[in-house]
């Protein structure tokens, strides 16, 4: 590494969670703008995993766990998809016994272990000053208590779901929408020409912005939030009327992963194992209400079945290419996080809030950022909900 002392100082960056496209543009933004400041950026890899499996030895090859960002480097990466640097789920205060990394097994012994001490000392090992986390609510709860420890921080939001609160977008959103558009209007072709139902399950798991989005967009008649607990015979009987008006004769819902049926306790999951923020895998509730709709809609469908084609977008909707908001937007986040640097800020999140780049505190364990279900959905008619556009943000309903 360069001597510290002829620059003015270090910033790590790193990413976690899932990966969405528009994490490279916010890396190339944090990286070029620093470089012309005068400091040195340096790129955490696997997210929090790299950082706890840092070995404090100079002699030691850690270019698995970190490495010097160029201008060359992320100027490449920042037209494409995804995170050059990786990401993982990894939360430091919740590592299993069997995730420690092995030159930290002699130190912890529990079950589930933190290693926040040694995380803060791996952070002085880099020489870093700040550290710019990008990622969802739980990635940026770990960022949020490395700042209650005394280390600078400051927070760039990332996540699908556009969950994060305080802020109108986060990177990944808008090419989520976009993509779950596209993908729905391709879809549209089989669904209107075998005149089934069309269920496309979503992302979504405790916030429907990702189907009342598209929806109100004109992707989907309707829409499932897991805001909302749904009567499945109304939505059968709902979408029976929306394929009679069709001239094609189909009908479109889109499913939150995170939806859930009446009376139904917890969402569905693909699998029973959990990650280190204690979350189980979601999947499946889209097969589940393509089965119901198909064996109900005798009863709305003048005893006439309705066959269902159920697909679900998954991983679709996070790779390739970020959109043009997916491009701007994160490179201008990067630049918001470095003059809040410049100006001896932490414990900062940079967000856009009614249209306007800013930052707030960091609130991430405290608040949560849901649909306002009373305002802006209609549980009568399972879709958006909308009377008037004016003074609304630039995606509507993102705003707590």
């Amino acid at each position: 590494m360069a001597n510290i002392n002829k620059i003015k100082g270090r910033i790590g960056i790193l990413t976690g969670g899932g990966d969405v496209p528009g994490l490279n543009p916010a890396i190339r933004g944090v990286t070029i703008r620093a470089i012309n400041e005068g400091y040195e950026v340096i790129g955490i890899k696997r997210g929090w995993g790299g950082m706890i499996e840092i070995v404090r030895d100079k002699d030691f090859d850690n270019s698995r766990n970190f490495i010097k960002l160029t201008e060359d480097v992320v100027n490449k990466a920042g037209r494409t998809g995804g995170t050059f640097l990786h990401s993982s789920r990894t939360r430091p205060t919740t590592v299993p016994l069997v995730n420690v990394p092995e030159h930290l097994k002699d130190s912890y012994k529990n079950d589930v272990n933190d290693l926040t001490a040694d995380v803060l000392k791996n952070l002085d090992f880099m020489g870093l000053d700040y550290l710019i986390p990008i990622g969802g609510d739980d990635t940026l709860s770990y960022g949020e208590h490395l700042h209650q420890q005394g280390f600078k921080v400051i927070a760039i939001p990332k996540t699908m779901d556009n969950d994060v609160p305080g802020t109108d977008y986060c990177i990944g959103f808008s090419t989520c929408v976009t993509r779950t558009l596209e993908l729905t209007n391709n879809l549209r072709t089989s669904a209107g020409s075998h005149e089934r139902f069309l269920v496309i399950e979503v992302f979504g798991r405790y916030a429907g912005f990702s189907a009342l989005l598209p929806t109100m967009a004109g992707g989907a008649d309707r829409c499932l939030i897991p805001e909302h607990k749904f009567n499945i015979d109304q939505l059968t009987e709902l979408m029976v009327g929306d394929r009679k008006r069709n001239p094609s004769n189909y009908s479109v819902v889109l499913v939150s992963e995170g939806a859930m049926f009446e009376g139904q306790d917890e969402m569905v999951f693909s699998d029973q194992e959990t990650d280190m923020f204690g979350h189980k895998k979601l999947g499946g509730i889209g097969d589940l209400v393509s089965t119901k709709l198909k064996d109900l809609s005798p009863k709305y469908n003048n005893g006439n079945r309705v066959n269902v084609i159920a697909q679900r977008l998954g991983y679709l909707v996070r790779s390739g290419n970020p959109d043009a908001i997916d491009s701007i937007a994160p490179m201008a986040f990067g630049n918001l996080a470095l003059d809040l640097i410049l100006q001896g800020d932490s414990g900062k999140l940079v967000i856009l809030k009614n249209g306007r780049y800013s930052s707030k505190e960091i609130e991430i364990t405290t608040k949560k950022k849901l649909v306002n279900v009373e305002k802006d959905y209609n549980t009568e008619r399972l879709r958006p909900a909308y009377k008037s556009f004016d003074s609304r943000p630039l995606f509507i309903m993102a705003s707590e």
